[in-house]
């Protein structure tokens, strides 16, 4: 079913009628000479422009994909007002494989659909795209952060995404157990690319006992070459979410990682890792709490990076994004504090207080 545009009606139902929808603005490109076809998608600037990657990803379908970038923008604008900064949420993605497609014609394209919007949604790089690719679609539009250094940026953003992800963690620990130490712990990491092998250097220099799997074999084994000691792997995250005596398991990979299937096999206490997106669905939070489960919230855990592109606005200070990302350990505990307070899953006290943050900007 379509509506008068052609665009699937439920597509335009989410973004007008439903609880994930009150998007501001959807904005659909294609530039037909470099293949360019991309979805920016600003949920909301309430709190300042909308900051937020752009993804590269083969989407099996265009619907696929604006769904995608509906909920990654959302996500953004929850994430952006629990790590304190005066941005709201957006995000874009690009539809089709980076490895096949990506060009410099194609990002200088998406570069000036991103300047269009006139500064009103800021990007950065995410799945499918790296620092090289924004120097690229920095040329086109001044909107844009995760540069790399020699042009003015921060760099590579995942080492302080791990590093908010570890904080996270130490937080969970320290509401579970009493001690916010690692050590002695076994933590399974879902995806050890971008963001999952700065997060092992962390895990065992903290004194975990580390599992790790990846869809891609050299990357498991650039982190047992690294740590050959105190880490193992496992053929896949099937087996990693049943390993005995697991404490805390960190999806580190894309979205959805907790759903029907996985939460009942699930043998850690603490769920805290970098995906975005990690609850395959409303509801799940519920079955994680009833399970007895510590969930934290992904989007809260994994601010570090999204810190670091909003400070490159600013003049790029690596020590002032660090105590800043350090912060997360604070806000995770508050979020625990508060789930308990309220009878509540933590991810549901998470979206209460970042909402609270965005309708007080909005002035009611």
């Amino acid at each position: 079913m379509t509506d008068v545009t052609g665009a699937p009606a439920d597509v335009l139902h989410t973004l007008f009628h439903s609880d994930q929808g009150g998007h501001e603005q959807v904005v659909l490109c294609q530039d037909r000479a470099s293949g360019l076809k991309a979805v920016i998608a600003i949920h909301s600037t309430a709190l300042g422009p909308a900051l937020g990657g752009t993804r590269f990803y083969p989407y099996a379908s265009e619907q696929e994909a604006v769904a995608d970038a509906l909920n990654l923008a959302r996500g953004m604008s929850y994430k952006n007002a629990l790590a304190g900064l005066d941005h709201g949420g957006g995000k874009a993605v690009i539809i089709g494989d980076p490895e096949q497609i990506k060009s410099e014609e194609l990002l200088l394209a998406y570069g000036r659909f991103v300047a269009s919007l006139g500064g009103r949604y800021v990007t950065a790089c995410d799945v499918g795209t790296y620092v090289a690719d924004m120097d690229v679609v920095a040329r086109e539009c001044r909107w844009t952060t995760g540069r790399s250094p020699e042009n003015g940026g921060a760099g590579d953003s995942s080492v302080l995404t791990a590093f908010g992800v570890f904080q996270g963690m130490r937080a969970s620990a320290q509401h579970l157990w009493g001690d916010p130490t690692l050590r002695g712990r076994k933590v399974g990491v879902s995806g050890v690319g971008k963001v999952g092998h700065h997060l092992v250097d962390h895990l065992r220099e903290d004194g975990a006992e580390v599992v790790i799997t990846d869809v891609r074999a050299e990357s498991v084994q650039r982190i047992l070459d690294r740590h050959p000691e105190g880490v193992t792997a496992v053929a896949d995250t099937e087996t990693l979410i049943r390993t005995e005596g697991l404490d805390i398991y960190a999806p580190c990979a894309l979205g959805g990682a907790l759903n029907d299937e996985t939460v009942p096999v699930l043998t850690a206490r603490i769920v805290c890792g970098a995906a975005n997106n990690q609850l395959a669905h409303p509801g799940v939070e519920k079955d994680l709490a009833d399970r007895g489960i510590l969930y934290a919230p992904d989007y809260v855990v994994n601010a570090g990076g999204v810190i670091q592109v909003a400070d490159e606005l600013h003049g790029f200070d690596f020590d002032r994004c660090k105590a800043k990302a350090t912060k997360i350990f604070d806000t995770t505990l508050a979020i625990f504090a508060r789930a308990k307070q309220d009878g509540i899953p933590p991810a549901a006290a998470a979206d209460r207080i970042a909402e609270q943050r965005m309708a007080e900007a909005r002035g009611h």
